[in-house]
């Protein structure tokens, strides 16, 4: 009884904390939605005048449509080149031993944990010495770089216990190599694939540090709001946009979430 009693006081308090936590995360962010629905240039309690005009006339400007548009063309070929590199990276380290294998890994997993400021600038240089424009290429290269250890992550979780006698049977049966990845692997790990894109997709979309260093003259949608914050007038605008990238971002990510555990669920019911 005194241990089941300890044991439910601290699932309380590990409960209690989680609240608090996420309260102290997200309070703050939820600012953001709420003075985007005010008609004031400034952020005051209380907020007297409601109003839906700058979620209307924001998209009119053709500068914030530029924007938006070149982070949507960079988070695709992002999401798609670092998810194709993590497809292969999680299919390496599921199926094969070879030396250095750990430490591998972990180079590839390096900047998940690398200050990205310090990769910001060390990309940057290396832009320069080799003579290369700063450009959406650059940009979407940087991004390749922080997003693929993301894709590695939820892909190797999609191969893990892959049984491997299927691809076999499928060769044996005649099939190629790209006959059998589009009929036998691709099936049980598509919703990883999936996942990763989604994911990436957003990581690239939300990025700004690598863009900041990187960008030239074609800026991405988080260069353009950092950019028009100095502006007073444009703030309630620049609130509402972040209203939707956040609300967005949310989806997105919860959505990829989902996805990847269905698929781990189906793969455990597969293998039973």
């Amino acid at each position: 009884m005194k241990a089941t009693s300890k044991f439910l006081t601290g699932e309380r308090v590990l409960i209690v904390y989680a609240i608090f936590f996420l309260l102290f995360l997200y309070i703050p962010v939820l600012f953001l939605p709420l003075f985007s629905f005010s008609g004031s240039q400034y952020m005051t309690f209380p907020i007297t005048d409601w109003t839906l005009e700058r979620y209307v006339t924001m998209w009119k400007k053709t500068k914030l449509l530029e924007a938006l548009y070149a982070s949507i063309k960079v988070g695709i070929f992002a999401s798609v080149i670092s998810t194709i590199l993590g497809i292969l990276v999680a299919r390496a380290m599921t199926r094969y031993l070879f030396p250095l294998k750990r430490t591998v890994m972990g180079f590839i997993l390096l900047p998940m944990v690398f200050p990205e400021i310090i990769m910001g600038v060390g990309l940057l240089i290396f832009v320069i010495f080799v003579g290369m424009q700063l450009s959406l290429i650059t940009v979407t290269a940087g991004h390749i770089l922080i997003c693929l250890p993301f894709s590695t992550v939820i892909l190797i979780s999609r191969f893990e216990g892959f049984d491997r006698s299927l691809e076999e049977a499928s060769l044996d049966l005649g099939e190629n190599a790209w006959q059998t990845f589009r009929r036998i692997t691709f099936p049980i790990v598509g919703s990883g694939i999936l996942a990763s894109l989604l994911l990436t997709f957003t990581i690239s979309f939300d990025e700004f540090l690598i863009a900041y260093f990187l960008s030239g003259h074609d800026p991405t949608l988080p260069i353009y709001i950092y950019g028009q914050l100095r502006h007073v007038k444009n703030i309630p605008y620049m609130l509402s946009l972040g209203s939707i990238i956040l609300l967005v971002s949310f989806v997105t990510i919860s959505f990829a979430e989902w996805i990847r555990r269905r698929g781990m669920s189906s793969k455990k019911i597969w293998f039973v």
